[in-house]
């Protein structure tokens, strides 16, 4: 039987055995329809390649972990992740702008206000990043802050792609559990605000 008819479940089963034709099979078979649900989100191009590589790359880290039952949904859980992950992390005065016009119609903003919660979120970022190391968290920069690709990074910095790939998973994985903390937080104080 070719590899490229069988069932994602199956193709699943050959990637926790460490099969990277399986794997490539399954990315070809679903990059473009993640592609497409992170570009109609960010409306960017180069950052939409990059979480669905983010997610691809993290599927494969962990293939021996993960339990997946259902590999469409358990990408498209993985996509919602990693886009609510770049707003909080990298993008972090979108999540109140977005706020904001959905609230227009209801009250009043307070402008002031929300450029201290933007600016002490902000501050938060940078306390969890200055906790990386010094590569780590200029990488980061580079990549989520000044949105340079990870092929420029690696030249302009002389290492290999490779590298610039497993800082930026270090990092996103040191901000998620830096955040997550954080995030549950603004939850609970946004389910008070909209009772």
């Amino acid at each position: 039987m070719f590899k490229a008819l069988k069932s994602d479940s199956d193709l699943w089963d050959d990637i926790r055995n460490d099969d990277g034709a399986a794997f490539d099979i399954l990315f070809n078979r679903y990059w473009a329809r993640m592609y497409k649900i992170a570009f109609r989100q960010l409306n960017d191009e180069e950052s939409s390649l990059e979480i669905v590589h983010d997610v691809f790359l993290s599927i494969w880290n962990r293939r021996k972990d993960l339990e997946i039952n259902k590999f469409s949904s358990f990408l498209l859980t993985a996509m919602r992740y990693q886009l609510y992950s770049r707003a909080k992390t990298a993008k972090l005065s979108l999540v109140y702008k977005a706020e904001l016009s959905e609230s227009d119609h209801l009250s009043e903003s307070n402008t002031g206000e929300l450029r201290l919660q933007d600016s002490e979120l902000k501050n938060e970022l940078d306390k969890y990043l200055n906790q990386l190391p010094e590569r780590c968290h200029e990488i980061f920069n580079l990549s989520r802050i000044e949105h340079l690709s990870n092929q420029d990074i690696a030249d302009r910095l002389g290492i290999s792609k490779k590298t610039v790939e497993n800082q930026l998973t270090i990092a996103l994985k040191h901000l998620r559990l830096a955040f997550k903390n954080i995030a549950s937080v603004m939850m609970v104080a946004l389910s008070l605000l909209l009772r």
